[in-house]
């Protein structure tokens, strides 16, 4: 018989995935699955490790059932191995990104776990992040800049009381802090030397919750979408940033590069830190390298809707949200914003 081992946080979706657990793996189960599982710990890297073990025990399945976080570690355990389990998610964080990408069901983790029973599966890549101290890897987007180590400092309750909603926050105040760092950047047939105030390397279109990151991300195509900001100018950024919530069209900007690419070096010209952030996680500080595995890992998704991702927060919630950025932000009247934000979502 197939094996299959689930990696649950105990804390994600407040232990709602805990109480439903022997639901979960009733599903896994009558799939012809002999189904354990594992609660992670307060141990660092402790779905990692697990992980990486049942690559070396021979599982036939992984199931992640957390938020991004665990999703993050279980991909890190496993790609290094030359054996690697077809994963599963069960999302159950706060804006449970990878799902939306696979079009996992969000908010029942029961009938996420049933995306089993369909048998449809997807190879993804990953990227491979080599720094001075170490290799890592990520699933989703990595990103450089002050707007990219705001999710460091988003606390977990503000994450699960208010969401995505929370980094908006975060976003409005780190917006007088944004700086641009001179970088060079060698990509696939080319390069950049200038300023730089953000940098994204995706892997999908989907980040915090808004699907126009990249518009015309391909999964599974053995490139990354890189994006340059050039500016760190407010009055620059917010036209930008009004484009990203409506139709995607920042990527035309001059303000910006977009760049299809296999690989990615980023090089500090002056003395800046620029921290790096994989699918949230901190992931070490440039000079970094960035290269493609392409089809890496195999991933169980509903595969018939993935073309057609869909952001599920509403036009009148992001019509609300856009409001308040250009009304408020400018002003850096915070105090102003947040209760504002707040308010919205009560």
């Amino acid at each position: 018989m197939k094996r299959a081992r689930i990696i649950y946080n105990p804390s994600s979706g407040r232990e709602t995935v805990k109480r439903v657990l022997p639901d979960i793996l009733a599903v896994y189960e009558q799939a012809g699955y002999e189904t354990s599982a594992f609660q992670t710990t307060p141990e660092p890297l402790s779905a990692q490790k697990e992980a990486a073990r049942c690559c070396d025990e021979g599982f036939d399945l992984l199931i992640a059932a957390g938020g991004d976080g665990t999703v993050h570690e279980v991909m890190n355990g496993i790609a290094e191995k030359e054996y690697r389990p077809t994963v599963a998610i069960i999302p159950a964080g706060t804006t449970n990104d990878y799902a939306r990408v696979l079009q996992i069901p969000r908010g029942n983790f029961v009938e996420a776990a049933k995306l089993i029973e369909n048998e449809e599966s997807i190879f993804m890549d990953i990227g491979k992040v080599i720094t001075n101290e170490e290799t890592s890897y990520f699933m989703n987007i990595a990103a450089m800049g002050n707007l990219a180590e705001l999710t460091f400092e988003v606390s977990p309750q503000l994450k699960t009381i208010f969401g995505y909603l929370a980094y908006v926050v975060k976003g409005a105040e780190l917006v007088p802090q944004i700086r641009a760092v001179p970088v060079h950047i060698d990509y696939e047939g080319g390069s950049y030397e200038g300023e730089a105030s953000l940098v994204f390397i995706a892997l999908s279109s989907t980040v915090g919750g808004f699907n126009k990151i990249v518009p015309d991300k391909v999964l599974g195509d053995g490139k990354f979408s890189l994006i340059i900001v050039k500016t760190a100018n407010v009055f620059e950024l917010m036209p930008l940033a009004r484009k990203l919530l409506t139709d995607g069209t920042h990527l035309d900007s001059p303000k910006i590069i977009h760049k299809q690419t296999n690989f990615v070096d980023l090089n500090i010209l002056d003395q800046s830190r620029l921290m790096i952030n994989l699918d949230g996680e901190y992931g070490g500080d440039a000079p970094v390298r960035f290269e493609n595995l392409n089809h890496h890992i195999e991933v169980i998704a509903n595969v018939s809707p993935i073309e057609s991702e869909i952001r599920d927060i509403s036009e009148e919630e992001r019509a609300k949200m856009e409001s308040i950025f250009r009304n408020e932000l400018i002003s850096n009247d915070h105090l102003t914003l947040k209760a504002k934000i707040s308010k919205e979502i009560e």
